[in-house]
């Protein structure tokens, strides 16, 4: 069976609810679905100043790892329209699979959280694209093959280029009823993908 890397790295708990639907499609696509969590990289004095939330209980990944899969989804907030740098360092961690060309062939997608509807949801998956051409992992959008995507009646996250969650600034907006399914919509068109690719 395909199996698909679901690999999230959260602040404030937004981007784990998304991947919990992500999950829930990949799964009604037929893919077995492994879930990790990136390294932390802060302090727990300094996430407990952040007030973050606590770490799911979910294995942490080492990069090593990434033959072992099919396909990945990876999730993370967006910092000034890039990668938290704990994200970062999860990727600064694949040189040895880069230049054995361990990736190449596999797709990729991502879905992400920001603070505003113009936080850089579309730009922070742009700045992560270059990752994937070094290892040539193909990156899977989810295109508008949702309708909420179309939906101007509320703020919705996501895009043509993954999931997303409007958190607020606060953190106080969690994700909606919408973006939830968007993220279903996500997981079942990734399934569908990575199985023809590995067919």
């Amino acid at each position: 069976m395909v199996k698909i890397f679901v690999i999230t790295y959260s602040t404030y708990g937004h981007v784990n609810k998304v991947a919990e639907s992500i999950v829930k499609g990949l799964e009604k696509g037929g893919v077995e679905v492994g879930r990790y969590q990136i390294a932390e990289t802060l302090s727990d004095e300094i996430l407990a100043k952040m007030h973050a939330a606590p770490k799911l209980d979910i294995p942490v990944l080492n990069p090593k790892n990434l033959p072992e899969a099919d396909g990945y989804l990876f999730g993370f907030p967006t910092r000034y329209g890039t990668t938290p740098a704990q994200v970062k360092a999860f990727f600064d961690a694949t040189g040895g699979l880069w230049t054995q060309q361990a990736l190449s062939g596999k797709p990729a997608g991502f879905f992400f959280s920001t603070a505003s509807q113009h936080g850089g949801q579309e730009v922070t998956v742009f700045t992560s694209l270059p990752i994937l051409a070094h290892h040539g992992i193909i990156f899977v959008p989810l295109g508008y093959s949702n309708p909420h995507l179309f939906d101007n009646s509320e703020v919705i996250g996501g895009s043509a280029w993954g999931a997303g969650t409007i958190a607020n600034g606060d953190g106080s907006r969690q994700p909606s009823e919408k973006e939830l399914e968007i993220a279903v919509t996500q997981g079942e068109r990734f399934a569908e993908v990575a199985k023809k690719l590995a067919a």
